[in-house]
């Protein structure tokens, strides 16, 4: 990678986001941090071979289109991340050394090895602010003018981590304001054969998220992360009957959230 480049991008290439639903009406904002696996062509895949490009250390497999689903069930809009979190991890601080990983999860990725700052910035700069910055231009527009928002941010996690099998169909998240997520938790428990994790299979930190922290807890809106198991969101199907089952209960843990 040549450190005189003065951008990472070419003019052909897709933009750090993409924007579904935009002038939906509902009160909720649907956030995919990790929706996207495409690679900027002068990062020649980060030195990946393509199998690699496909699994869970690229993207949230299944969470992208379960957002533009639920989106479109909800009428809500919807802001997607396009470039896969290998490039830099848009629900990652840009100064951490997690916001760009020499190893994920055992695996090598040889082309974020021995980045100069420029290189770092470039894409912080093409792919991280650009994304970062239309959600909260979107947040700045929805409090001018007087509308509520619930934040909703989408992810989906492996069912199987460094071989330890993972139990849990969908995982509620949150740090320090958990009104809005433990509603929708009780909601979620109670639906038939449903495992939920409180909490699990992560949680929400300052040292290791983005969007709750600086979107939902400092805007002091409600708010909560869903991860929800990769093999059931995969496919069409899966996603289709999530985004039926979210785009149900979500209204109902908003309405309850008012009635509190």
């Amino acid at each position: 990678m040549n450190e005189t480049l003065e951008t990472l991008l070419a003019p052909d290439e897709p933009p750090a986001f993409t924007v579904g639903n935009e002038n939906g009406t509902s009160p909720f904002l649907i956030i995919a941090d990790h929706a996207g696996k495409e690679m900027p062509r002068r990062l020649d895949q980060l030195g990946l071979a393509d199998v690699d490009c496909d699994r869970h250390i690229a993207w949230d497999i299944g969470a992208g289109a379960l957002a533009d689903m639920l989106g479109k069930g909800l009428d809500a809009i919807v802001i997607r991340q396009t470039y896969s979190r290998l490039v830099i991890d848009c629900n990652r601080w840009p100064s951490t050394p997690a916001s760009i990983v020499s190893v994920s999860e055992l695996t090598p990725v040889p082309g974020n090895v021995g980045l100069s700052e420029h290189q770092k910035l470039a894409r912080r700069r093409e792919i991280f602010d650009p994304y970062h910055k239309r959600i909260a231009t979107e947040l700045d527009r929805r409090r001018a003018a007087g509308r509520p928002t619930v934040l909703i941010s989408a992810h989906s996690f492996t069912p199987v981590f460094e071989s330890v099998a993972r139990s849990w169909h969908v995982g509620v998240l949150y740090n320090r304001d958990p009104r809005f997520a433990h509603i929708l938790l009780a909601l979620l428990q109670h639906e038939a054969g449903l495992v939920v994790g409180d909490n699990e299979p992560y949680s929400v930190s300052d040292a290791s998220d983005y969007a709750i922290p600086v979107y939902g807890e400092r805007r002091g809106l409600p708010h909560v992360e869903l991860e929800i198991r990769q093999d059931l969101i995969a496919q069409g199907s899966g996603q289709k009957k999530w985004a039926a089952l979210l785009a149900r209960l979500l209204p109902q843990a908003y309405e309850r959230l008012g009635s509190a």
